[in-house]
């Protein structure tokens, strides 16, 4: 028996759709992001996908779904999934190609990164609308003295590294991206904090802390 509360006999039921139509985000020609969710086909339940385009070395920002695993499947080209699996504390990279697929846990961690031009994945969410919250956001909104004191950096160096990035990224680097290649850029997946934001913990005790600002959710 079928629980749903959708009236598939009404007028307004729909059955199909064209993605094309419905982008949630394009950083130009080759790097877009299409979206289906129940808001575009109302006869969905618990499933929705992002259809994703990416040129070579492009990346899926870091980010995580709060309501939903997700399924990424490579039609074209290739990409490395990357998971950060909280019980291991560990980053697991995982190569797909065509036919190949990855899953990520909800609410686990992870990015994914266009290892070819034309690349083609598919990502498949149990949840009718995937809900997101991206490392762009994270790190912008998060008031910068709180960033600074929870890690002891200087908080003005921290407002100076992060002040390029846009929020609700989705795919970088941004367009028109010029920074400097370093030895340390040509080992991926191994980030660090360089030593010049590592000063000594600048902040009085006791800290007084500014409120708190509630993030919304992404679609």
């Amino acid at each position: 028996m079928n629980s749903s509360n959708i009236d598939y006999s009404s007028p307004s039921a729909a059955f199909t759709f064209d993605v094309n139509k419905s982008t949630l985000f394009k950083k130009d020609s080759r790097n877009y992001i299409n979206i289906l969710g129940v808001e575009q086909l109302n006869t969905l339940e618990n499933t929705s996908l992002l259809d994703i385009f990416l040129s070579k070395d492009n990346v899926i920002e870091p980010h995580y779904h709060q309501n939903a695993a997700e399924l990424v499947y490579c039609i074209a080209g290739a990409a490395t999934v990357s998971i950060l699996n909280p019980f291991t504390k560990k980053i697991q990279n995982y190569p797909i190609k065509p036919g190949q697929v990855a899953n990520v846990p909800q609410g686990w961690w992870h990015y994914e990164v266009a290892t070819e031009d034309d690349t083609h994945l598919l990502a498949i969410f149990d949840a009718p609308t995937p809900e997101v919250i991206l490392g762009s956001d994270i790190l912008k909104f998060t008031p910068a003295n709180i960033m600074a004191h929870t890690y002891c950096l200087d908080e003005e160096q921290w407002k100076k590294t992060i002040a390029p990035i846009v929020p609700t990224t989705y795919i970088g680097p941004a367009k028109g991206c010029n920074r400097v290649q370093s030895a340390t850029d040509q080992a991926p997946y191994k980030p660090t904090m360089p030593q010049q934001y590592m000063k000594p913990c600048p902040y009085p005790y006791p800290y007084r802390y500014p409120p708190m600002y509630p993030y919304g959710t992404y679609y």
